[in-house]
């Protein structure tokens, strides 16, 4: 699959922006878990840039998924790649590998809530028991580091005089219900980290994002976002299932990448570092940019608000969501810089030009 040229170009100015980190991994060994995930396959992205440019000091990658919820066309475009291998694998099973990894990027997980509330056991499962198989990797292998994806789903839905959220809140969250199969195993994953480092001494660097959004991510996993660019996209009017109040914060993907390979190297072992945007809009809000970006493409497209058909649609939806960067911002040198109006446009023109790009595939 051919990549759109603005998701090469987050690419590359990510890259550009993390020189330092390629002297260190040139040469390495490095496991990425969940590689067909919307995150960690633009790990792969930038990664494949310097394997690109540096032959015979490639980074030695093994990304694997079971893609369960990960798109496997997102990563046709690695393969004979020098130094890359793509393995369907699930981080449950034990990973029959002589290698030793100096790193390991740990993103296998059910993140999605249509995924998640389908699977629930199966999210429990492998939000522990594939963290614990990862951090007792590490453990063997004697590790520089491995980076946990938490969640800012720790929070639950916070008390509102602790937005904007920083590490030390300790959340409000249901341990019953449909969304706490994720949420409360996003947050023993940390407490595994947190023991294994402690007990251990293994390496491990935890970030909470928040609601990241941009190019290749997947548009049937029914997040909010996902469903507003569906709707740009093909050209029709968005549908609301709330009343549009609570707010999120949504980090652009490219801002996301900067701050979490940051922290993989410099942060402090099994502390856990928030890393999102901390412009806080309603649904609402951004449904409304979501209709002044179409209109830039020749889409003319309204907000309509509905009740859902799924009785738990809002079943223990956080009204508030946004993160004090404070602690990151004070450990890298790292800032959000592109705004949710901004991330939009570019995220739905991303879109359309690989519509068209796979219009033209089909006619060669």
């Amino acid at each position: 699959m051919k990549k759109n040229s603005i998701l090469l170009e987050d690419a590359k100015n990510i890259f550009d922006s993390c020189g330092d980190i390629f002297s260190e991994l040139s040469g390495k060994n490095l496991l990425i878990t969940g590689g067909a995930g919307f995150l960690c396959s633009y790990f792969l992205d930038i990664f494949s840039i310097y394997n690109m440019q540096n032959p015979g000091k490639e980074i030695n990658i093994l990304a694997t998924d079971n893609f369960l919820s990960g798109i496997p066309e997102r990563l046709e475009a690695f393969n004979g790649i020098a130094g890359i291998e793509i393995r369907n694998h699930n981080v449950l099973k034990q990973l029959d590998e002589e290698i030793t990894f100096d790193y390991i990027i740990h993103g296998a997980s059910v993140a999605s809530p249509i995924y998640y509330r389908k699977y629930p056991l199966e999210t429990i499962d492998v939000n522990i028991n594939g963290t614990w198989n990862m951090l007792k990797r590490a453990q063997a292998d004697k590790s520089k580091a491995i980076l946990y994806f938490s969640s800012s789903e720790v929070y639950g839905d916070p008390d509102p005089a602790r937005v904007p959220s920083d590490e030390t809140y300790l959340g409000n969250v249901e341990t019953m219900g449909p969304r706490a199969c994720y949420d409360e195993s996003k947050r023993l994953g940390e407490t595994l980290c947190y023991n294994f480092y402690h007990q251990h001494g293994v390496p491990v660097k935890v970030v909470r994002p928040f609601n990241v959004y941009g190019p290749g991510q997947n548009l049937n996993d029914e997040r909010i976002l996902p469903d507003l660019l569906s709707a740009s996209i093909e050209n029709k009017d968005i549908v609301l299932f709330s009343d549009g109040t609570p707010t999120r914060s949504f980090v652009y993907v490219r801002d996301f990448m900067k701050g979490t390979l940051g922290i993989m190297f410099n942060g402090k072992p099994a502390e856990p570092y928030n890393v999102g945007n901390d412009e806080e809009v309603s649904i609402s809000q951004v449904a409304a940019m979501m209709c002044d970006a179409a209109k830039e493409f020749g889409r003319d497209i309204s907000v309509k608000f509905e009740t859902s058909q799924d009785e738990q649609y809002l079943e223990d939806n956080p009204n508030r969501r946004c993160p004090d960067l404070q602690k990151t911002k004070s450990t890298i040198n790292w800032k959000p810089e592109i705004m949710v109006r901004e991330g939009l446009s570019r995220t739905l023109s991303s879109y359309l030009e690989e519509e068209t790009l796979e219009t033209q595939a089909k006619e060669t």
